[in-house]
């Protein structure tokens, strides 16, 4: 996986357009000039409000048909946009944030203990390994697919950190999107799907209804 910059750039730009323009803009999605370790600053950009309405949190976590003692890795965590309101839904699961970034990992584990989220869990990873503490029933990747490195290794390793009948849920930016990085660092959901396919997935399900990305659902060995 890339640095955890090229990701917040990413998303950075996504949420506000604007707020990447000129010498920042053409650093996206690759810049290693942004930095990111104050989370609280971008916490700001990446958990406002507005970006619900395209995000559609609540539906594509509903769409996940989670168990009620579920085990979710979120991938990429950042500011813990998605693990917050995972842990919310799911009280009786465990939901694991995972980043690259450190700052980014202190941020979710002071706001999981500020919002009383006592089923988030803020995990440091490394580049090429999530390091998750057990096996995860779902793993989910919002805007994070196209910054892994060696994504078929990678993902064929991500196996090995799935329970029986474990799902990886892959959102992110369509090519026609109004809103996200340049088009040079997007894919296609077909190679997406080529590429899951190589490392040993299967595509489980593809939901429609989010505005701006592509969201599928892969199983492993699934025919």
């Amino acid at each position: 996986m890339k640095r955890i910059a090229s990701l917040m750039a990413a998303l950075a730009f996504s949420v506000f357009p604007g707020l990447l323009s000129g010498p920042a803009a053409a650093q996206t999605p690759s810049t290693q000039h942004h930095s990111f370790g104050d989370a609280k600053k971008w916490a700001k950009v990446f958990d406002d409000p507005e970006r619900d309405a395209w995000q559609k949190p609540h539906e594509v976590i509903q769409a996940l048909a989670l168990k009620p003692d579920a085990v979710i890795a979120d991938i990429g965590s950042g500011t813990g946009y998605f693990s917050a309101r995972i842990a919310n839904m799911t009280p009786k699961g465990r939901v694991y944030g995972v980043d690259t970034e450190p700052d980014m990992v202190k941020h979710l584990a002071e706001r999981a203990k500020r919002e009383g989220l006592k089923n988030v869990t803020a995990v440091q990873a490394s580049p090429g390994d999530p390091r998750l503490p057990e096996k995860a029933d779902v793993v989910i990747l919002v805007d994070v697919y196209h910054h892994v490195e060696n994504r078929e290794q990678y993902f064929r390793q991500l196996q090995k950190s799935l329970r029986p009948g474990g799902r990886v849920a892959i959102i992110d930016f369509r090519m026609d999107s109004p809103v996200g990085p340049p088009q040079s660092a997007r894919m296609e959901p077909d190679r997406v799907k080529a590429e899951m396919k190589r490392a040993g997935y299967a595509l489980a399900q593809e939901h429609t209804f989010l505005p701006n990305q592509y969201f599928l659902v892969f199983q492993p060995g699934k025919s």
